[in-house]
Order: C-alpha cells, then structure tokens, then sequence
C-alpha cells in the first residue's frame, strides 16, 4: 500500500478529531453566546452549510490543480476559520463566531475528499482497502476527540473553550504539514476527444443516481438516529456520562470495521456491502423500537455505526465505477454535496422528529428510505461483475 494512503489515512484521524472536539463545544458555546434559545445551534447550522458550500468548488479545484493544491487551500481555510472564531468568543460575539464555524466547515468539506485522494494513488486491486484505511483513521480520533475536548478546558482560564480551538489550530497546522510532505495527484490530464458528460446524461446511469442514494440515505439515517439518541436518553433520565459513553461507541462502530470492510468488497462486492450495511440499520432501528434501556441505546447506535461504515464506504467504491477520469471532480463534487446536504437534514430533523414523533415512531419513520435505497440497489444485482474487484 503507498505511502500517501497511510499519510492520508493520518490527515482523516486529524480531521474527524477535530469533527468530535466541535460537535462536543459548539452547541454549549451556542447556548453560552446566544441571547433567544433558538439561536443557539447557529453555529452548528453555519458549520454544515459551510460543507455543503466547499463540496462542488474543493472537487472542481482539485480535479484541475491537484489534491494537493486543495487540501492545502482546505487546511488553511481552516486555520482561518479557527482564528475568526477564536476571535467571536473573546468578542462574546455568536455572529462573529459563527463564521469562524462557517469557515472550518469548508475546511471540513474539503476534508471529506481525503478518501477520493487515496484512490488515485492506487491500482484498481487495492481501492477498498485504501478507502478502508483512510477510514480506519477515525478509530484514533474517537479517542482523542472527546479527550481533547476534556483537557482543553484547563488550558485557559476565564473561557472553558478557548483551548478547545486552540487545539484545533494545532489539529489544522499539523495536517497542513502532512498534506504538503505526501505525494499526492496532480490534476488530471484530459483525454484527447475524451468529452465530459452533463449532470444530466451522467444521472441517465441508474447506477450513479443508485450509489448516491446509498450513500445520501445512510448517512441520513446515522446523522438522525445519533444526534436524536442523546435527546431521548436525556428525556429517559440518563445522566451525562452514560450519552458520552453510548456516542463513543457509536464512533467506534463508525470506523472499527473499516479494518476489514475492504476485504468483504473486494470478496463479495460492494453492493453486496451495502446491502449488509441497509440491513445493519434495519436492525439499530428494531433495538431501538424493542426497548429503552441503556443496553438498548449502547447496541442500537453500535449497529448504527456499522450500518453507516457498510453503506458509505460501500458506496465510495461503488461511485469510481460511474465516470471517466475527465468527470471525475464533477461526479465526486455533486456526490458529496447531495450525501452532506442529505447529512445536514437529517441533523436538522432529529430535535423536531422526537418531539413530534417520538423517539419509537421516529426510527419506524426510518425505515422507508433505507428499505427503499437497499431495493435499487438489489435490482441492479445483475451488474455486478463490471464492479467486482478481483483480488
């Protein structure tokens, strides 16, 4: 395996560390700064529009200059982010801070094309396992994400938070190191008379719009059960310790399997992966509904993890087989920005889907898309020999 994938696989630990140490402080740095309680997830809102914002452009850039060139403007995108927000908090400013939030969001979206970038640098044989171990760097930063945002509140008196972007600057410089020091792909050479298709003839593919689906969906549906778990363990009486807990496992269940999700695409193919991770969720959604307990909680969003990992990672691999190296930033683009915009809805329905619904009816209301995302994706079972990586 190259070495730019283990690299790579170190810049994913780095980025989902960073992910973790926000989701832990901007919502309680919302609720510090905000003067109406409905203003106080601005910040959270403001961080994934700034993803959704960076997807098309970070994909587009990197296709003509290089993933180099991006991840570099990406980290210091980041970098920049940071500072602005360091600077709304000592301003008490919720605004200012919210476009700090809005900037280390692109960087984030930017970010998320770090496993695109371990493809190009691989044969066709060790694709899944290199966007496995890309992954795979999530594992280290389900343990220094929370961590970090633990002892970052000692670093400064005064603001219990200040650290905690502190932190992130380092968690952004040192990417930013690591990006410019990996052999990376440079932008893609055209084709001669090789023409780039339209949006619209590139989704006349059932199998495109299938593996956006997938991964749009899954991503949905883990994002919603996650962010609305804490909600309705908070509403059971749980305490504080017990939801840290049942999320770090969730985390862990997000990227442990990426040791060996390679290998089972490469053995069985990835749609059969994603019809195990469809049905993984399916199973998170009967724990749920079956009970309430802890134990409940902790096995249902352990499953939810590994469901996500299955279905994404899935449909990753799945995506290289939709385009030609002239579509590549075009179809990478408008797959993250449809996967994190379905991410950003799902986020923004699980505070009202449980006060409306109700944590039971809520995971039932789950159910149509995933049943309905793992029927196309088995109807088109017969294709699976153009996608089955030979190992």
């Amino acid at each position: 395996m190259p070495v730019s994938v283990w690299g790579l696989a170190i810049a994913q630990a780095l980025l989902t560390t960073g992910n973790i140490l926000l989701v832990a402080v901007s919502a309680l740095i919302g609720k510090q700064l905000a003067s109406h309680p409905a203003l106080i997830t601005v910040p959270v809102a403001m961080q994934f529009l700034g993803l959704i914002v960076a997807t098309l452009p970070a994909a587009h850039l990197m296709h003509k200059l290089g993933r180099k060139v991006g991840f570099i403007l990406g980290n210091s995108i980041g970098l920049l982010g940071t500072w602005v927000a360091l600077q709304g908090l000592e301003a008490s400013s919720l605004m200012h801070f919210a476009v700090g939030t809005f900037l280390i969001g692109m960087a984030i979206g930017t970010g998320q094309q770090y496993r695109f970038a371990a493809l190009d640098v691989c044969n066709v044989e060790q694709r899944p396992r290199a966007i496995s171990m890309v992954m795979a760097g999530g594992i280290l930063a389900a343990i220094l994400g929370p961590n970090l945002a633990i002892w970052s509140r000692q670093w400064f008196d005064g603001n219990p938070f200040v650290g905690a972007f502190y932190g992130l600057f380092m968690i952004y410089v040192l990417a930013l190191l690591l990006i410019s020091s990996l052999r990376l792909a440079t932008a893609v050479k055209t084709i001669p008379g090789e023409v780039s298709r339209s949006y619209y003839e590139l989704f006349q593919q059932p199998l495109l719009v299938a593996t956006i689906a997938s991964g749009a969906i899954g991503y949905a549906i883990m994002v919603l059960l996650m962010t609305a778990t804490p909600i309705a363990m908070q509403q059971d009486g749980f305490p504080f310790s017990n939801i840290a807990w049942v999320i770090q496992w969730h985390v862990l269940g997000m990227y442990v399997p990426s040791f060996f999700t390679g290998h089972l695409i490469r053995r069985f193919s990835s749609r059969s992966v994603i019809l195990w991770g469809c049905a993984v969720l399916a199973l998170c959604v009967l724990v749920n509904v079956l009970g309430n307990s802890y134990w409940h909680y902790l096995l249902s969003l352990m499953l939810l993890g590994v469901g996500w990992n299955f279905t994404y990672i899935g449909a990753t691999h799945l995506l290289t087989f939709t385009y030609r190296p002239a579509e590549q930033g075009k179809v990478q683009g408008i797959n993250e920005f449809m996967v994190f915009t379905a991410a950003a809805v799902g986020s923004l329905l699980a505070g009202m889907g449980v006060d409306i619904l109700g944590w039971f009816w809520l995971n039932i209301a789950s159910l149509p898309p995933l049943i309905f995302v793992a029927w196309w994706i088995f109807s088109l079972a017969d294709e699976r020999a153009r996608e089955r990586v030979k190992g």
